[in-house]
């Protein structure tokens, strides 16, 4: 099993200006890159520019300037290339598939705060044994950097990143030939049901509440953005005060506050439920077609009629700020490695189903309420959707046996 191990950096106030810098020259080299390949298309449609080509240049351009280029690894900046072709592969998926193409873009230096190591002693090295009860990691043209390790890693590394979240550097370890840890057998088969009144509701009758993240915050936060918005929207590094920089650095701030509040939450209750049963059935949600914006409808005048966009604007928000899409993500990696089993099932009707007569109907839900209009059968919307795809689940499972 493979698997990440994420720890905050603890650099000097030099080490993090290196840091940077190596920021900096991996996101120029990513930028002439693309220059390059858009350049060779604009010339002639048939040229491709691919990474075998570019990768060949690299010895030249760290020659070329051996005080930028030059004294950072090899490899890192080959992993850069990588990530460049990896997104003209995906463009040209798009293309192929007919979906939205998404040409990729150019990164500014607030956009590029990933560079990869790809592997452990190649301009990077992860000190396995701590010297004086401090873990550090050793980087090509930054140094030792002390790493506040709060949990041991297992299995063996394979790449190393360094990441950039607001003001705070990462470390991210990957490992191969990680254990698994399975956990003791429950007996205990349940479905969830994600909303947003309450962020879960489990088949037992079971509710966790939605802590909602981004209202709680959004005084702060509007008083944040209020206080940016007083300067001019494209503003040149060179002529940004230290007022702005520090507004810039408030908003950063409260984003990466309500960022680590919504993964702490997930974590706590995707352990939560992991420790607490064998199987768990989920919907199958498309939460990105579930945040769309609706169409605009014409009136064939010239204007536009009502199509409830205010009201969608402010579900779409509550959905994004549940953060159903983490929370399955994080589910589905922790139930992998305690040797739970997570079974997707279609949402459709979920909630308008009679979990006693099976009779779908609009009318058997009233908001919240539950009322069957066959059996009369009554009980809380979300749990009856939960029971429903528990239901659903195990219809499945046996028709797989």
């Amino acid at each position: 099993m493979r698997r990440s191990f994420k720890f905050l950096l603890r650099p000097t106030g030099r080490q993090a200006g290196s840091l940077a810098a190596m920021l900096a020259d991996h996101g120029t080299l990513y930028n002439a890159a693309l220059q390059e390949r858009r350049g060779a298309y604009a010339h002639c449609s048939q040229t491709r520019v691919r990474y075998g080509d570019q990768s060949a240049q690299l010895k030249e351009i760290r020659a070329f300037d051996p005080d930028g280029q030059g004294r950072w690894s090899f490899s890192s900046q080959q992993a850069t290339l990588r990530r460049l072709n990896r997104a003209f592969e995906a463009f040209f998926r798009r293309v192929k598939a007919g979906d939205k193409p998404g040409y990729p873009r150019f990164r500014s230096r607030s956009r590029f705060d990933t560079v990869e190591f790809p592997k452990d002693g190649d301009g990077c090295r992860w000190d396995s044994v701590p010297h004086d009860r401090v873990t550090r990691v050793r980087l090509q043209g930054v140094g030792h950097v002390r790493v506040h390790q709060h949990r041991p890693i297992q299995g063996r590394v394979k790449t190393i990143s360094i990441k950039r979240e607001g003001c705070r550097w990462y470390v991210i370890v990957s490992c191969d030939d990680v254990p698994a840890r399975s956990l003791p057998v429950t007996g205990r088969d349940i479905g969830i049901d994600l909303g947003v009144t309450r962020f879960l509701t489990a088949s037992d009758g079971e509710h966790v509440p939605n802590p909602r993240h981004l209202r709680t915050a959004e005084d702060d936060l509007a008083a944040a953005q209020r206080a940016l918005d007083v300067f001019p929207r494209r503003c040149r590094a060179r002529d940004r005060s230290k007022t702005h920089r520090a507004a810039v650095r408030r908003v950063v701030r409260l984003h990466a506050k309500i960022r680590r509040q919504r993964l702490d939450h997930a974590h706590k209750t995707a352990l939560h439920l992991v420790r607490s049963a064998d199987r768990i059935a989920h919907e199958q949600l498309a939460i990105t077609n579930m945040t769309r914006r609706p169409a605009p409808r014409p009136d064939g005048h010239g204007g536009y009629e009502p199509n409830g966009a205010a009201a969608k604007a402010g579900l779409n928000r509550s959905i994004l700020d549940a953060g159903w899409g983490v929370f399955l993500g994080i589910l589905t990696h922790k139930a992998e490695c305690a040797g739970r089993e997570l079974i997707p099932v279609i949402p459709a009707n979920t909630s308008r189903t009679c979990p006693s007569c099976g009779h779908v109907a609009k009318e058997n839900r009233d908001r919240e309420r539950f009322a069957c209009t066959a059996c009369g059968h009554t009980g809380h919307a979300d749990h009856v959707a939960a029971l429903n795809i528990a239901t659903r689940a195990g219809l499945a499972l046996r028709a797989a046996a």
